[in-house]
């Protein structure tokens, strides 16, 4: 049921301010290029965007590139591309990367995410308003939310591109221009499917609420809106097809955990997490309390349109499991772009009301510099240290096997930035490393080194302390289980102090920021040496 009217506008949006007439500098073009533009700051100084599983999908971007060239390679991965939806960036960076190098390609088609997302946000925000509300600037951030910093990087572009077509639906639909909506969502829906099938579903959920409210204003009862609304929405169907090829195709993949409440609860106060909890947390508050201060405000409301989205996502998170098809953290990815939708349907009831509008705009655009600030420095900090740690890989011969150790620090806020940084000497050495993963529900990147038992994948690079919330290898553990000759070297990162015993039959051979490298010795004796006692093997936790 749609809220009241007094709390929720009609959607007869104000008109458009009369052309040559001067408008306010938020609704301005040089406000909208600028917005775009600081979308861009936060990934310029880092050379590898410092995300959190970025370096494991340039360790697949660099198996597809030259998997089939590379004698090393061909040892432990395959690679075969299969008609997925989940493919967004993997498209873009390999053939990018004959032009440019596959870390340049990479950083310039990460970088460029946020910024199509505040364009998309912003272009959102027009088509509804007829101009862009003062307030808008506070759903901007949210392009840098926690599912991008985990570096989910193929729903992200996903969702940049839902957000551009969404704006595009909107547009055709107030130009009632429906049956070239329809032709182009086609096509369109193939080429968002293909990036994240998150994205698909979230554009469909988008475009069948916005509809059914352009029906429902048009006079129909809502449930004849909520029909028609799922006509149009057919437009955006014909993916269905590539979905049941896919799952026919797929290799396992559960889906399972839900109405995980904690985590639900969790996952809004972490919809900024990054670095600074204190900074992240109060920013979460400040733009869950941004929509309901709109609420309560004499002067302000919500857009019928975009407020019916929001519910719409905001149902879709309470619904959904964490984990489906063997993909984790489901529902918290669109944490934030349901947030943004709320924002976004922020306008004022009648005209405009000058004093007001300026204080919101100054706070709004204050907010998304403030963030933009910190996320900027975070990026900063981690990509210097990032750099350090990769130093280690001076030391790496091309086709080495290389055991990766990351510690998980229990409770701490910030992100691990390296659980896949290991992955890079796959990138940059042709080397096998622990942390790689299948792709969820699909045989497209196999990785198969049967000798390094548990330590095969990921998630055997993840080390905790005992009394951690999550189960999982100690690192004394992790280490007396390490089968020890299938493997080169042992990369420690963001380890704690550890006896030296406890590494016993590695040598030392580089330490910097974060980073410890050993080689195994003495090599010419593995040949000579009783094999190793059987041990007792524990189960690795599903990532």
């Amino acid at each position: 049921m749609i809220p009241t009217p007094h709390l929720v506008a009609d959607e007869a949006a104000p008109a458009p301010a009369p052309k040559g007439a001067p408008r306010p500098w938020w609704e301005g073009r040089p406000f909208v290029v600028a917005m775009i533009l600081l979308a861009f700051v936060p990934l310029l100084w880092p050379s590898i965007p410092p995300l959190v599983d970025v370096g494991g999908h340039m360790g697949r971007y660099k198996v597809a590139l030259d998997g089939a060239n590379s004698a090393a390679l061909q040892q432990w991965y395959q690679f075969h591309w299969l008609p997925i939806g989940n493919l967004g960036v993997d498209l873009l960076a390999v053939p990018l990367a004959k032009l440019i190098g596959l870390e340049a390609a990479t950083k310039l088609i990460v970088m460029s995410i946020p910024p199509m997302t505040v364009a998309g946000m912003l272009w959102v925000a027009r088509e509804v308003h007829n101009r862009l509300p003062p307030t808008v600037a506070f759903a901007l951030p949210l392009a840098f939310g926690h599912p991008f910093m985990f570096g989910f990087v193929n729903f992200s572009l996903a969702m940049a591109l839902a957000l551009l077509a969404f704006g595009l639906w909107l547009r055709l639909g107030r130009l009632d221009r429906i049956r070239l909506r329809a032709i182009l969502m086609v096509p369109i829906s193939f080429v968002i499917f293909f990036a994240h099938t998150f994205g698909w579903g979230t554009l469909g959920l988008l475009c069948f609420s916005a509809e059914a409210v352009r029906q429902h204003d048009r006079g129909r009862s809502w449930w004849l809106s909520g029909l028609r609304a799922a006509y149009h929405a057919l437009a955006l169907a014909l993916p269905v097809l590539a979905i049941v090829l896919w799952r026919t195709e797929a290799t396992g993949g559960l889906t399972q955990r839900w109405f995980d409440w904690a985590f639900k609860w969790e996952y809004l106060l972490r919809m900024f997490r990054d670095r600074w909890e204190t900074f992240d947390i109060v920013s979460a508050a400040i733009a869950l309390a941004v929509p309901l201060f709109a609420l309560v405000h004499p002067r302000l409301t919500l857009s019928r349109n975009l407020a019916f989205s929001g519910l719409v996502l905001a149902l879709t998170y309470v619904l959904l499991p964490r984990v489906v098809f063997g993909s984790a953290y489901t529902d918290m990815r669109l944490v934030p772009f349901a947030v943004a939708i709320f924002i976004l349907a922020i306008r004022f009831k009648a005209e405009t009301r000058f004093p007001l509008a300026s204080w919101l705009a100054v706070a709004a655009v204050g907010f998304m510099v403030l963030r933009l600030g910190g996320t900027t420095a975070s990026m900063a900090i981690a990509g210097a240290r990032q750099n350090e740690q990769l130093k280690a890989l001076d030391h790496v011969p091309v086709g080495s096997r290389v055991a990766v150790l990351v510690w998980d620090r229990c409770r701490q806020w910030a992100l691990r930035r390296s659980d896949h940084l290991g992955a890079m000497a796959t990138v940059r050495r042709d080397a096998y490393t622990n942390d790689h993963w299948p792709m969820a529900g699909s045989s497209m990147m196999v990785v198969d080194y049967p000798a390094a038992g548990w330590f095969q994948r990921d998630p055997s690079q993840i080390v905790r302390d005992p009394g951690c919330r999550f189960e999982g290898w100690s690192v004394e553990r992790a280490l007396d289980h390490l089968p020890a000759p299938a493997f080169d070297y042992l990369w420690l990162l963001d380890m704690r102090p550890i006896p030296p015993k406890w590494t016993q039959g590695w040598r030392p051979v580089w330490s910097g920021e974060g980073s410890q490298l050993f080689r195994r010795e003495p090599l010419d004796q593995d040949a000579e040496a009783p094999p190793p006692a059987k041990r007792r093997t524990a189960a690795v936790p599903a990532r």
